[in-house]
Order: structure tokens, then C-alpha cells, then sequence
């Protein structure tokens, strides 16, 4: 792999764009691809070279990385009719970087095989707001040359980068993680409306919290907004229901119980129909504090 390969990035949403934007701006040369003509345009604007033509994009990169929103898309990207992995050049590497379940991924896995081109799953863990800054981190799984070849590439947009092995390894350890923020969220939901029962105010016991044995980082990342009550969307609830799917699903498949999962699963089912799916998942603090009989603290 050359120190400036043809590098092309599908799929500039909400995390895509921002990591393709951050991989631009290290003086890297990116080709960008979104079906929305408005995350192509907002692309351009942020320093990215719009991909008009898909496959002749596809046909002269060296890396593609994608960044889709399910294993449907997924699978019409990658390996449909017109899919990338067809189009691709042999010995080229593709790097897919969303949340989807092992069993796409194994679909991806073979369609790559039998074209000669290498796959990594490139699971992303982080926000939005980390992509910016290439904070985020990431775990892949597929050929260990490969990661090597191009782990300089992905140390310009994450701040960490581990390999787990050949296969979905990535996939699992990016559904183990998301499972503990699932449930993370929901202690915290349920650890600050005790806490207001209990007469405690609320900025008070969000700072208890922080510096507390259970202040993880994630736990100390979402104080802030929860202090200014900012439910806007980092990672939707809606979101966050994909995934617990995909969590159950993995789970029953490997015979792993998943209760707390199960309960979540639940818990954000109620949120969606109360019409929030939209707002951050961190909304689960006003669900449960609608159960509780509580209003806006004050």
C-alpha cells in the first residue's frame, strides 16, 4: 500500500462525513459518495471530492470505506446487483465501518474472497462530536496484513486502533459495547430519578455521579448535556434499538442470555412510541422519570 492511496468513502452521514471530513483535512486525498445529494454537497464543503460516478470511483481505489445505516444497505451496497465488492479492483481493500450483524458481515466476507479484494470490519466506537476531532476508536477484524498496510491511514481520523483477529471479531466486540452503553444509560436513568426522589438536586448528584466510582468515561461524557438537559441526537434512540436487535440477535445465535439487554429492548420500544425516537438515547432519563412521577427538575 502506497503513503497516498485512492482512498473513496460511502455513506456521509452522521458519522461518516465527520470521519471522512477529519481523514481530508490530514492533507489525505478522499473521494466521498452519499445517495443524498445534500451530504455530497456538504462534503464538498468540507474538503472531500465528490464522487459522481460510483464505479469508476469504485474501479481506481485503493481503499473504499463504508459507512451504512443497516445490514440492508449493506448488502445492496456491497454485494447486490450493482455492489462495490464486484467492482473493485483486485487487491484492494475494503473497510466497512458499520454497526451490522455477523451474519451480513460473512455475506461481505465471502463476495471479497472470491474477488480477490481484502475486507475489514472497521466497527467505530464513539460520537459525532469525537469524529470531528478523530477521537473516536476503532476495532477491525480481517486480514492482519491488511490492517497494518493501512492502520497509518486510520490513525488520521482514530485516536486508537486494534486488530481482534480473522473473522467477525470486530462485529461482536462492537455489539459487547454497545450493549454496555444500553445499559449504562439505563443505570443512569434510573440512578438520577432515585436520587431526585431522594432530594437531591440535580446538578448535585450529576457531579456526584462523575467522580464516583461508577463515573466511567462515558458516564462523564454525558453529564454535561444532561446537566444543560440537551437531548439533542449524538446517537438517536432509534438508533440505539438497531443495534439492540442486532445484540439479541447475535446473542440467541451463540446462546448467549441477555436479559438486560431483553429490558432495554423494551424500555426504548416505550420510547419510540412516546415519539421520541429522535432525541438522543440519553432520553431514557425522561422515561423513566415520567414512570417515576417526576417532572423537569428544578
Amino acid at each position: 500500500m502506497s503513503e497516498n492511496p485512492a482512498i473513496l468513502w460511502i455513506g456521509l452521514g452522521k458519522l461518516g462525513l465527520p470521519m471522512a471530513s477529519c481523514l481530508a483535512r490530514s492533507d489525505t486525498a478522499v473521494s466521498g459518495f452519499d445517495a443524498s445529494p445534500e451530504r455530497l454537497a456538504l462534503a464538498a464543503e468540507k474538503g472531500l471530492d465528490p464522487a459522481t460516478d460510483l464505479p469508476a470511483a469504485v474501479a481506481v481505489a485503493d481503499i473504499v470505506f463504508t459507512s451504512l445505516p443497516d445490514d440492508r444497505v449493506l448488502r445492496k451496497v456491497a454485494t447486490g446487483v450493482e455492489g462495490i465488492v464486484g467492482r473493485m479492483k483486485r487487491g484492494a481493500v475494503l473497510v466497512e465501518t458499520s454497526t451490522v450483524s455477523p451474519a451480513v458481515s460473512v455475506e461481505v466476507a465471502e463476495a471479497a474472497k472470491a474477488a480477490g479484494i481484502a475486507y475489514l470490519r472497521l466497527p467505530i466506537s464513539g460520537s459525532s462530536t469525537l469524529a470531528e476531532t478523530g477521537q473516536v476508536t476503532c476495532f477491525a477484524s480481517g486480514p492482519r496484513d491488511s490492517f497494518e498496510a493501512i492502520r497509518p491511514v486510520l490513525a488520521r481520523f482514530t485516536r486508537a486502533q486494534s486488530w481482534l483477529g480473522e473473522a467477525e471479531q470486530a462485529r461482536y466486540a462492537k455489539l459487547a459495547i454497545n450493549l454496555m452503553i444500553a445499559v449504562s444509560a439505563g443505570m443512569m436513568a434510573e440512578s438520577l430519578a432515585l436520587a431526585r426522589k431522594g432530594d437531591i438536586a440535580w446538578g448535585d448528584f450529576l457531579n456526584v455521579m462523575a467522580e464516583s466510582a461508577a463515573g466511567s468515561p462515558f458516564v462523564r461524557y454525558k453529564v454535561r448535556p444532561l446537566a444543560q438537559r440537551d437531548f439533542a441526537p449524538a446517537f438517536t434512540a432509534k438508533q440505539l434499538v438497531k443495534d439492540l436487535d442486532l445484540i439479541l440477535d447475535a446473542a440467541g445465535e451463540v446462546g448467549v442470555p441477555a436479559p438486560l439487554a431483553a429490558v432495554l429492548r423494551q424500555s426504548y420500544s416505550a420510547i419510540l412510541a412516546a415519539g421520541e425516537g429522535e432525541a438522543d438515547f440519553m432520553t431514557i432519563v425522561r422515561h423513566v422519570e415520567r414512570l417515576a412521577g417526576l417532572g423537569e427538575p428544578g
